[in-house]
């Protein structure tokens, strides 16, 4: 990396791993410190992928028992939960209603035992895993190899609506079956999305994968047109996307400044009311005035994805560009990592995690930022994606 950048961008580094340690608790890794003091379940495990890196004990051990948590709080028809939320004053539950927090559960139990060469949790709680998969494959109302799933169940669970199936969710399943040797399943999985005319997500006149599809009604279609940024970096970095497409995706991005100002924008462009995707209800969150919160707001967890996504296609000098704006965005107030940030202006933006935090500077740390924030770093020295 070149050394004129590397201050700042070292300054980020210890402050992600200062922030990974702030999240860590005997209960999981917490989404937020302070503000979210839950343990969600992809949060935790998205968490997981930077603190593996790290080589300490403490974090190591927190990565199992956020899985721990997560296990024990399964429902018994096999779905892990959105949320553990019984470690505040507040009303002890579980929340669920999430498709993709199995998903990364699954993703953060094959990282585990392929990162330490260690099958031993994996076996502990092989049981669980099953179930999860069980859950997954009674999503398929086709019977076409891809999990449905209903709108805002997912990490956009406030925005946008989309329902059926989502390039998040096909790239995600497609990873979790292959980590786990189900190569004939993610075969299927991997044609429909990018073959089958019917019901498949690959849009050659666009360059990306549409964010939903479900059905169509002659020449009437229930489809998504908008860009789905973390869905199509996921589809390059666990490698759904052919090289073709993956280079297409990255020249939208580039083309239509979707990491600008930072790195990046969840998805583009921003859904405006009247429009033929809003719905009433996206006025309740933040997420109702065009590029805030997940309407085009910048999300930098997703950033690091992108990050990952450059360095999967080699490119390098680009990663490392973006990731001197990813530190100059998780640097704002104090070294903040805030949760999202101003899709046009790049200013953070109001929180349900700061209110909870009750913190008079205005500050909580995200610990998904921090963690992608290390995985990004740690990848760009190594110049390969240190995910598995």
């Amino acid at each position: 990396m070149n050394p004129d950048n590397n201050c700042l961008i070292d300054e980020a580094y210890d402050k992600a791993v200062w922030i990974l340690n702030k999240c860590a608790t005997p209960h999981g890794f917490f989404a937020a410190h302070p503000g979210y003091d839950m343990v969600f379940g992809r949060d935790s495990m998205i968490i997981s992928l930077g603190a593996l890196l790290l080589n300490d004990g403490k974090l190591n051990e927190t990565v199992k028992k956020s899985m721990i948590t997560l296990a024990e709080n399964q429902s018994p028809r096999g779905q892990i939960p959105n949320a553990v939320d019984k470690y505040s004053k507040r009303n002890h539950h579980v929340d669920y209603m999430s498709i993709d927090s199995g998903l990364w559960f699954l993703i953060g139990h094959y990282n585990y035992m392929k990162r330490f060469r260690d099958g031993s949790l994996l076996r502990k709680y092989e049981k669980n895993v099953g179930l999860v998969f069980d859950w997954l494959a009674h999503q398929d109302a086709g019977e076409d190899g891809m999990p449905e799933q209903l709108p805002t169940t997912d990490w956009q669970d406030a925005f946008p609506h989309r329902y059926g199936h989502t390039i998040n969710t096909q790239a995600l399943y497609y990873h979790a079956l292959r980590l786990a040797g189900k190569s004939k399943e993610a075969e299927r999985l991997r044609k429909v999305v990018n073959e089958n005319k019917d019901f498949g997500l690959w849009d050659a006149e666009k360059g990306f994968y549409v964010p939903w599809r479900w059905k169509n009604h002659g020449k009437y279609h229930e489809m998504g047109e908008w860009f789905d940024s973390l869905g199509n970096l996921l589809a390059i970095i666990f490698e759904l996307a052919d090289k073709n497409k993956a280079e297409r995706i990255l020249h939208y991005i580039g083309g239509h400044r979707i990491a600008e100002p930072y790195p990046i924008k969840a998805i583009y462009p921003a859904i405006e009311k009247g429009s033929k995707d809003w719905q009433d209800y996206f006025l309740d969150c933040e997420a109702g005035k065009p590029w805030h919160y997940l309407n085009g707001g910048i999300w930098t967890f997703v950033g690091g994805f992108y990050i990952l996504a450059l360095i999967k296609m080699k490119k390098f000098a680009e990663a490392e560009r973006q990731l001197q704006k990813l530190a100059e965005a998780n640097m704002k107030n104090d070294g903040n990592f805030a949760e999202w940030l101003n899709g046009k202006t790049g200013e953070i933006g109001k929180t349900e995690a700061i209110r909870l935090s009750k913190n008079e500077l205005g500050r909580s740390y995200q610990g998904w930022n921090a963690a992608m924030y290390i995985v990004a770093y740690d990848s760009l020295k190594a110049r390969r994606v240190l995910i598995f």
